[in-house]
């Protein structure tokens, strides 16, 4: 017995030919759809990237403990497993988040495994002296400059790839194509096939391009902005052009493990998963990326496809509800072993076979942000309703982030607790969180979609009972999951009414005000006190009124602040006061 996971990152579900779009060229994900079982109801977990890839190894939801987390000395791992049973599992990627800090205990749970360099801004090619990107927004200094790193490096490792062939995303699918040719005929292995893009920047040979009719590369660097739509309807279109330039570049790239599926006629021995851990907004609610906004079906419902030799079902589609948590139980069972206690997810072997029901509920969201529910037709999100940053806290034994160790300063809070129902009796460290994401998370409110008659969930549903009935699911969830005990408090859960309502928050400071003008008040407020700006902070306070609008907001930072300072308050401001 054999499996393949073909894995992308930031792969959108809305645009693939297999899902009914024409909006971009991928006839092999069309091919792919015919010989193989499309899921419609597949969801996130954990978001973003690490944390996706966290559930994909113990099956189970990190968000609720833990942020961007490596795996934990108590966490099960599905390839690890799999290693310690006589299978050989082997990676293969360009997914450069595995060899930083914050994700390396991944690749080392693997029999064997190669990292192709390159991709965004890898730490790649030595250039010294190299021109730094010219990069300008109000975002915090921490964040600014490490995107002004990673883009400068992105420049200098473009320069060694000046073929297709050198491309991060061909030389993936090659290596992972020599695994294949080499171990064909070879018995109990699975291969982990992982590949960056679609993911941004929008790296893409030309010939791709000129199929979206851009015949000039250099129009756009590849770079999507992360926050709400402000480009021209010219410039969005070439953004997103961009976007399924690349995407039709990875579809040439599916045709090619397909390919070798033909020729080796592993379809009769071989499981075949091709997922992505999280979709990408390219102007759908009038956002860009991903991380600040909502958590919209354009992220959350992803594309899934499964090839179970023992089930069959090619070229038909499931609308049993699964997700992210889900695919190490399928593994395992595939390969005939049991999942460990620990491991939530469920096998969708049930699923595959005559589309029988195998959950009734996702949990997904981020760390300190929503935490979302669905049942596949409706999708509650419900919203903190908790501002103080305090009472959120990441639980672990390995303290890093995305790129970097937590600091010294981070640590200094920290508290030892008695652990989790998963920790296998180990005590944890209690850290407070940290977030630029969860500050103010609660400006966007509780949400219920139906995604029945309106799927694309441009307005919201106000069945109240339909929102206490997936809560009151939430709580079980979160329960079964032995969510930490502050976000009962955080998300206003058991003891609360408030139910729907785009502010569930009340404030002490500006409750008569708009909720726009008051969370972008409280914003600028925070600026001004923490710059040491304490006088025009009474002035502000002293000269606004209820009924101020945007304007009367500018026209007052205009008049106080320095020019130096307007374009970051600016930037945090409208963050703030985006609500829809």
């Amino acid at each position: 017995m054999k499996a393949i996971m073909l894995m992308f990152d930031s792969l959108n579900k809305h645009m693939l030919s297999a899902y009914g779009s024409d909006d971009a060229i991928t006839p092999n994900f069309q091919r792919l759809k015919e010989r193989t079982t499309r899921f419609n109801n597949f969801y996130v977990g954990s978001m973003p990237c690490m944390p996706a890839r966290r559930e994909i190894h113990t099956g189970r939801y990190n968000f609720l403990h833990r942020s961007w987390s490596p795996l934990e000395p108590f966490d099960d791992s599905m390839p690890e497993i799999l290693k310690k049973n006589g299978i050989h599992t082997h990676m293969v990627t360009d997914h450069k988040h595995y060899w930083r800090d914050g994700g390396a205990t991944y690749h080392s749970r693997y029999s064997t495994c190669e990292f192709i360099r390159g991709q965004e801004g890898d730490s790649w090619k030595g250039v010294v002296d190299a021109p730094a990107y010219q990069y300008e927004s109000g975002e915090p200094e921490e964040i600014k400059q490490r995107r002004i790193a990673s883009r400068t490096q992105h420049q200098v490792n473009v320069q060694f790839m000046k073929d297709e062939d050198d491309h991060p995303l061909a030389r993936t699918i090659n290596s992972g194509l020599e695994f294949i040719r080499t171990n064909q005929a070879a018995d109990n292995w699975f291969l982990q096939l992982e590949c960056f893009d679609p993911h941004e920047p929008f790296f893409v040979p030309e010939k791709y391009l000129e199929m979206y009719g851009i015949d000039d590369s250099s129009i756009f660097d590849g770079w999507p902005p992360y926050y709400f739509v402000t480009e021209s309807e010219e410039r969005k279109s070439t953004i997103q052009k961009y976007y399924k330039a690349l995407l039709t570049m990875v579809d040439a790239y599916v045709g090619k493990v397909l390919d070798h599926m033909d020729k080796y006629d592993l379809w009769k021995d071989t499981l075949l998963i091709v997922n992505t851990d999280h979709g990408f907004l390219l102007g759908e609610h009038e956002w860009w990326g991903k991380n600040i906004m909502p958590l919209y079906n354009e992220v959350a419902n992803i594309p899934f496809f499964i090839w179970h030799p023992e089930c069959g079902g090619a070229g038909e589609s499931r609308e049993a509800l699964a997700q992210t948590i889900d695919i190490p139980a399928t593994l395992l069972d595939f390969f005939g072993l049991e999942k460990p206690v620990d491991m939530q997810g469920v096998s969708l072997r049930p699923a595959i076979i005559n589309d029988s029901p195998v959950r009734e509920h996702a949990l997904f969201g981020y760390h300190g942000c929503h935490i979302n529910i669905t049942d596949g037709r409706y999708v509650y999100m419900r919203a903190p309703v908790e501002r103080d940053i305090d009472e959120l806290y990441e639980y672990t034994l390995m303290p890093t982030r995305i790129n970097r160790r937590f600091t010294p300063k981070e640590l200094q809070g920290l508290t030892l607790h008695p652990g989790f129902s998963f920790t296998k009796g180990c005590q944890v460290l209690k850290i407070p969180a940290e977030s630029i994401m969860t500050r103010g998370a609660d400006r966007f409110g509780h949400r219920l979609y139906d995604l029945q008659t309106d799927p694309k969930q441009k307005n919201q549903c106000r069945d109240s009972d339909i929102a206490k009935r997936l809560c009151a699911a939430m709580e079980n969830t979160m329960q079964a999951n032995d969510a930490p005990e502050e976000l009962w408090a955080r998300y206003g859960l058991t003891a609360s009414p408030m139910l729907l309502g785009l502010d569930p928050a009340v404030v002490p400071e500006f409750s008569d005000y708009s909720p726009d003008i008051r969370y972008g008040m409280l914003c600028l407020l925070q600026h001004l006190e923490n710059a040491g700006e304490k006088t025009i902070a009474q002035q502000l306070r002293s000269e606004s009124q209820p009924g101020w609008s945007r304007d009367d907001l500018w026209r007052f930072i205009l008049e106080t602040l320095p020019a130096s300072q307007h374009q970051s308050v600016f930037y945090k401001m409208a963050l703030e006061m985006r609500l829809n």
